[in-house]
């Protein structure tokens, strides 16, 4: 138990330039899991009232979670994160059904979540991954790949190197779906343009031709 502390301890250290000092991450996840569930329950919502982070005791976390300015984050009950994630604030890990058993995402390790990222269903984002601020991802997501939009869309595999649990923090990196879609729509309306206005262009030279008196008809 000591040993996890001290990674989470070291995960913020290592990934959050304003800390200055040691912080102590407290969970109630052994209280849930040792059947203490209505005081679990009560400490998840203390924290909640404290942090604006709520975990429900029900969850399974990893070693080295690490979430940034993490009010408004949400992680229910049956979500599974790994080694070395990293959330931002506003950033929801749900379910999408009523039944019981599993219904929240499972996160591998080093995956990065942007701000205000939704996470719905059972599915898997796998290792390495990042998902940009504000998707909303509800399939299954593989190794190593970049989602944004919404609904969430694969739009860049990453390189082996890039898939172990190194932070990558830069979303400032992310791709523009929609402005590569409005570009590249654009790039094809222009093509259009110019080849009606090169057969238009031609069209006119040929009226022309024939209308000129002094233009000869060779049969």
């Amino acid at each position: 138990m000591l040993q996890e502390m001290k990674r989470d301890v070291q995960a913020v250290m290592a990934r959050d330039p304003a800390a200055r000092s040691k912080a102590e991450v407290v969970l109630c996840h052994r209280l849930w899991k040792s059947d203490y569930k209505l005081a679990a329950r009560f400490l998840s919502q203390a924290m909640r009232w404290a942090t604006g982070i709520e975990i429900h005791p029900g969850a399974t976390i990893g070693q080295g979670l690490f979430i940034d300015h993490g009010m408004g984050v949400v992680i229910g009950e049956t979500a599974e994160i790994g080694d070395d994630v990293t959330l931002y604030q506003g950033v929801t890990l749900g379910g999408t059904s009523l039944a019981k058993g599993k219904r929240h995402p499972t996160i591998g390790d080093g995956v990065v979540i942007g701000a205000g990222a939704k996470v719905l269903g059972a599915i898997e984002i796998g290792e390495g991954s990042r998902v940009g601020a504000n998707a909303v991802v509800v399939r299954t997501v593989p190794p190593g790949a970049v989602v944004v939009g919404v609904p969430g869309e694969i739009v860049k595999p990453r390189t082996e190197r890039q898939t172990r649990h190194v932070p990558d923090l830069d979303h400032g990196q992310m791709p523009d779906v929609l402005a590569e879609a409005i570009a590249e729509l654009s790039a094809r309306v222009q093509d259009v343009e110019r080849a009606e206005a090169e057969r238009r262009e031609a069209f006119d030279s040929h009226v022309e031709m024939f209308l000129d008196p002094d233009y000869e008809v060779s049969i």
